[in-house]
């Protein structure tokens, strides 16, 4: 929904996007994915958005990369025709019925991933029982935070053998999703070309043993950049596709994984100053119901994470001297780190760059696209209150 006003005329707590950051990061993935030669496939559970979504495709993604199969239906519903959903599961049940619908629709597009051939007979049930294949991806297990996938090398190689064998199933590549990497460029670089050498070492393996492997995905968001130069050099020529997701939003949590600084991050919470009845802190109208209450605590050995020993849950735009340190369910409490540098006033708003963005879209219904100060749009949340 279009509109042009002040966002002092929002109720708070609200959620903002900031649409020129938004757009600046849309292009980036766009051209550096472009630059490589390879399909960019964003995936949107951080945004939950159909017309963030939508904006991406226009800007030059093949489709999306959405985690669930419920996010693939509501994607689906407002109109999205080619999706790929990246977690392996079982298709049974109500998940069955979801999987079911979406492949019988001519229309769209979908893909699936599996690590386990208990998985792949669910898939291809449904396939036999609407006469169709179903694209199939096998996951690679890339080592670093394992959780999904299947080993490299011999293991993959069998459930390939055994997932041909099954009826319905298009077995059409690979897909990995590095993780681990250290926030600094040479482990990023690092972690690019280990989970590059990987899947390619894996598709070509594949590839002499007969398997047609159309798709090789990697291209988690602290990576993009790396992966992307070292495709662009020549480099693992194998890679057909990238799936970053949270940078184009970004968050405390993918700044400090070393994906973004903080003048890129696109998501605020809009909050007010409700009291200042106490001299060493400041409430607001915003709490674990609109943040997520996700303190980062596995980042508690890096440096000044803690204040008085509380944790952050935010960062005050503009005012490093502010610390959001406790969080209840609708209010916060943002500490005063150095008095000397001005107390917040009753009334005043604040906007909090939020630690995990993805928590704070799925709470709320909409999102408000800013521009300067102006709110120019209304984007409505897609599919969300559904556990995923």
């Amino acid at each position: 929904m279009k509109l042009t006003t002040d966002d002092s005329s929002l109720n708070t707590p609200a959620v903002l996007i900031d649409l020129e950051n938004l757009e600046s990061n849309i292009q980036e993935m766009s051209v550096l994915a472009a630059r490589a030669g390879v399909k960019l496939r964003p995936h949107v559970k951080v945004h939950e958005n159909a017309t963030i979504a939508k904006r991406q495709i226009e800007a030059g993604a093949c489709g999306i990369e959405v985690g669930v199969v419920e996010q693939a239906a509501a994607m689906a519903n407002a109109g999205i025709g080619d999706i790929l959903i990246a977690h392996p599961n079982l298709y049974r049940g109500a998940k069955g019925e979801l999987l079911t619908n979406l492949v019988g629709q001519s229309s769209l597009k979908i893909a699936v991933v599996v690590d386990m051939y208990e998985q792949a007979e669910l898939v291809s049930n449904i396939a036999q029982t609407l006469n169709k294949k179903i694209s199939t991806l096998i996951k690679i297990d890339l080592g670093r935070s394992s959780r999904f996938g299947v080993l490299p090398g011999k293991a993959a190689l069998q459930i390939a053998h055994r997932l041909e064998k099954l009826s319905g199933i298009s077995l059409d590549g690979i897909y990995g999703h590095e993780m681990g990497a250290k926030p600094t460029e040479g482990d990023k670089e690092a972690t690019a070309i280990e989970a590059a050498e990987i899947v390619t070492d894996t598709a070509k393996m594949l590839k002499d043993r007969g398997f047609r492997v159309e798709h090789v995905s990697l291209g988690s968001s602290p990576t993009f950049r790396s992966t992307c130069r070292l495709i662009q050099a020549g480099r693992f020529p194998e890679i057909t596709e990238l799936h970053p997701g949270q940078f184009v939003v970004g968050d405390i949590m993918y700044m400090m994984a070393g994906g973004n600084d903080m003048e890129a991050c696109s998501v605020t919470v809009l909050a007010t100053v409700i009291s200042t009845s106490h001299e060493d802190w400041a409430m607001i109208d915003a709490g674990y119901k609109t943040f997520g209450g996700d303190s980062l605590i596995q980042y508690r050995q890096s440096p000044e994470f803690f204040f008085n020993g509380r944790p952050r849950f935010g960062v005050v735009q503009g005012r490093p001297d502010l610390w959001l340190g406790r969080l209840s369910a609708e209010t916060g409490s943002i500490y005063y780190k150095d008095p000397q540098k001005g107390k917040l006033k009753l009334g005043e708003r604040v906007e909090i760059v939020p630690n995990n963005a993805t928590l704070v879209i799925n709470i709320h219904n909409c999102i408000y696209g800013k521009r300067n100060k102006c709110i120019e749009e209304t984007l409505q949340t897609t599919g969300r209150g559904q556990g995923n």
